[in-house]
């Protein structure tokens, strides 16, 4: 069975969409591609356990039928980390990640490994990620985001530590890179990892609408209340504009699929963002969303206007700095629900990496 991990360099940098991506282009060149994510931070409740978000998302969108429990053996929830530094038991974790790991790849001719961070994420409770794919015997592929000199450095010293560990860096795919600075980066970073003796298997350009949340994950990740058209709330949102200046310069920034960002008793604003109508659709005007800060709520005129507006609107109790911030700060996961999100990933995969090499090299 060939076995390959997948870590990143630092959190955001792609990892659980470059895994996915890869899955689904692995499972074209194998019968049966298993997948287990050893230690998870982020997790759901499932069946009153706690499933790494990450290992629920692949399951369904690839396919993958081996037990979220055994996916996702251990969840770091709250308090995890001091309980051990309290009591360490090291062995107990270590086996059950064994033995989740043995029964996840029974019967598969390849089991991808994601990782959780970078390469020393896990060692205050001696589990990093070098230890974990040294215990699990697999070849390891980092992700990093665009850029040159840093991509290069972080690399460099990630590889360090699983260099200690023993074991073997497959190679590095560099994620999220400008289009307008593709060639100049992917020739520099080739140029670069190749003196220092590492393989570069892909070069992915950022693709925006990977990063763009909808309604419904800002309420999800918020708390904010739906005032009005919950049943817009799976529209995305493509750009966020702060009302905080006159409409006339606010309405500038404003784009199809924009969320507005105002207080709730800013009438003149809300007033100009609903006669703001897109170019291809005069009938529909260009936001998918309206965040009311301050805990505001329009008098009553205004808010039949916008519960007419076939748009999203939520009200916050925070202040505009605070709600934008809130909004700003959010970790956008694809979903096993966002479609189009997935088959772009898929051919970004196909295009931008060589699939070819990490077969043969696994």
């Amino acid at each position: 069975m060939k076995k390959v991990f997948i870590a990143a360099t630092k959190q955001n940098d792609g990892k659980t969409t470059v895994s996915l991506g890869l899955i689904r282009n692995f499972q074209e060149h194998f019968k049966k591609v298993g997948f287990i994510k050893p230690i998870g931070q982020r997790y759901l409740e499932e069946e009153g356990q706690r499933i790494d978000e990450d290992s629920v998302l692949i399951e369904e969108v690839c396919k993958i039928k081996a037990g979220l429990k055994d996916m996702s053996p251990i969840a770091v929830e709250k308090g995890f980390t001091e309980k051990y530094i309290v009591k360490p038991n090291k062995e107990a974790i270590t086996k059950e990640i064994s033995a989740s790991f043995k029964r996840v790849s029974q019967r598969q001719d390849l089991l991808v490994i994601e990782g959780t961070g970078h390469a020393g994420v896990g060692s205050v409770f001696d589990h990093s990620n070098a230890t974990v794919a040294r215990l699990l015997g697999s070849k390891v592929i980092l992700i990093s985001s665009g850029g040159v000199g840093r991509p290069i450095d972080e690399i460099i010293l990630n590889k360090a530590l699983f260099d200690k560990e023993g074991v073997k860096l497959l190679g590095v795919i560099i994620n999220k890179v400008l289009p307008e600075k593709y060639d100049k980066i992917s020739h520099l970073v080739r140029k670069g990892l190749e003196r220092k003796g590492i393989k570069v298997l892909g070069v992915i350009p950022f693709t925006p609408s990977l990063s763009y949340p909808t309604i419904e994950q800002i309420v999800e990740e918020t708390g904010f209340d739906v005032l009005c058209g919950k049943e817009y709330i799976k529209n995305h949102v493509s750009r966020v504009v702060i009302g905080a200046m006159r409409p006339a310069n606010a309405l500038k920034y404003i784009v199809d699929d924009s969320l507005l960002i105002t207080p709730g008793d800013s009438e003149d604003m809300i007033m100009a963002a609903l006669s703001c109508f897109r170019d291809e659709d005069k009938d529909r005007i260009k936001l998918n969303g309206m965040i009311l800060s301050g805990g505001i709520t329009p008098d009553k005129p205004l808010m039949d206007m916008l519960a007419k507006s076939g748009i999203s609107v939520l009200l916050a109790k925070q202040d505009t700095y605070t709600v934008s911030s809130s909004v700003h700060d959010l970790t956008v996961k694809i979903r096993p629900e966002d479609t189009g999100k997935i088959r772009t990933v898929e051919k970004l995969i196909n295009e931008y990496v060589d699939i070819d090499t990490i077969v043969r090299g696994m």
